[in-house]
């Protein structure tokens, strides 16, 4: 191959080694938990509900997070060596997530934690599969670490 054509290839993968195990991660820990989400919204009329990513250094993530979700909010710890945390909000939209994920952030800044990156993403529709939603809530916290603020999204 030649040098030139070396330099101009794309690369052929969208995601690094570390951004692929991480989504494994989250896979294995997700699936199950997204497809009783899927089951509960076609049983009980589409109401909607919301993945938020969250990670921060020098603070005690999990325990902050379990303090100020809901009964109903489920909690899951994807990656201890990021500290990264995801939580489904039941029943709850873009916007109520969005104030939540704020709500959260202020409280990690505020205990001197840093480099703080939170992802919320609306599951209103369960035509998706379950695997794209969960390669998109990938995407989203990549997306996160890149531009340093709450990315947001919606499936409809």
């Amino acid at each position: 191959m030649s040098e030139t054509s070396t330099k101009t290839r794309r690369p052929s993968l969208r995601f690094n080694e570390k951004e692929i195990k991480l989504a494994l991660k989250m896979m294995e820990k997700m699936e199950k938990p997204i497809e009783l989400m899927y089951y509960l919204m076609e049983r009980e009329d589409e109401k909607p509900f919301v993945i938020i990513l969250l990670s921060a250094k020098e603070i005690e993530l999990a325990s902050l997070i379990r303090t100020e979700k809901r009964d109903t909010d489920l909690l899951f710890n994807i990656d201890e060596n990021q500290n990264l945390f995801a939580l489904i909000c039941q029943e709850t939209k873009v916007d109520g997530g969005y104030r939540f994920a704020e709500r959260l952030l202020r409280t990690v800044v505020l205990d001197n934690g840093h480099s703080v990156y939170c992802t919320e993403m609306e599951i209103r529709s369960t035509k998706y599969d379950i695997k794209e939603v969960i390669f998109k809530a990938i995407e989203n916290y990549i997306s996160a670490k890149k531009e340093n603020e709450i990315v947001f999204r919606s499936l409809h």
